[in-house]
């Protein structure tokens, strides 16, 4: 079954409202990790607007299980990540206005950048990560890029307005991880999985790993964060 990667950001969304001291997203951290989460994933925005550079400090510092730093290109993330040095970075695309990450690295086009920042951060020993569409092409130029693990992005599967076409970008998503595991990489997913869409995506044996995040605090709110990581942590272990 699938490691569960508990994505903290909206806890400190919700701290970043009020401009406020909490809720603390460290003890976010520290409670999915009790509640059976196999890492804690955080996204540093170039606008910080919710997970901050002390947030990262501190989950560096206290987290039993492994930090994946999600995070743009630009250079002055990609200098923080080396500072800080988190088990793992997962490069994805960043624009201000969105309110979510709307689609994965472009991978092709971005060629020459993405190898730099990869280069750099592998120097610093952080396993490096690339959030893509699941498209075989991106999957090749992520090859070409030197990196052992991608993120497929389920976005498509999971926004999908009709069985049609759930059904339509699931066959795109399955597909495309059973393409890359046999290109001999790591396979990773997640964006917009919840209670009720996650369990598909399961049954596809060679993803190794689903980041999840805006469901389980969404979930959180209503019956406490522990029971929420628990309750996906099962249905992602087919219980």
């Amino acid at each position: 079954m699938p490691r569960l990667g508990v994505n903290i950001d909206h806890i400190a969304t919700i701290r970043e409202i009020r401009h406020g001291l909490e809720p603390e997203p460290v003890f976010a951290a520290l409670i999915s990790e009790a509640a059976g989460a196999d890492s804690i994933v955080a996204h540093l925005r170039e606008d910080r607007r919710h997970i901050k550079e002390r947030d990262l400090c501190i989950l560096k510092e206290v987290i039993k299980t492994k930090l994946n730093l999600e995070m743009s290109i630009a250079d002055d993330i990609v200098d923080i990540a080396c500072k800080l040095r988190p088990d793992q970075s997962t490069l994805v695309p960043e624009k201000r206005q969105e309110l979510t990450t709307e689609g994965g690295l472009d991978i092709k086009s971005n060629f020459k950048k993405i190898k730099k920042t990869s280069d750099k951060l592998k120097k610093q020993n952080i396993e490096v990560s690339l959030f893509i569409d699941p498209d075989k092409s991106q999957i090749d130029a992520s090859k070409e890029i030197g990196i052992d693990m991608i993120e497929l992005h389920t976005g498509r599967y999971a926004d999908a307005k009709s069985q049609k076409e759930q059904e339509k970008y699931f066959r795109e998503l399955e597909t495309a991880a059973n393409y890359a595991k046999k290109k001999g990489l790591s396979v990773f997913a997640g964006h917009g999985l919840n209670y009720y869409n996650v369990t598909r995506v399961v049954k596809i044996d060679v993803i190794e790993e689903l980041n999840i995040g805006y469901s389980i605090i969404c979930r959180a709110a209503l019956v406490g964060l522990e029971r929420a990581v628990k309750e996906m942590k099962m249905l992602i272990n087919g219980k």
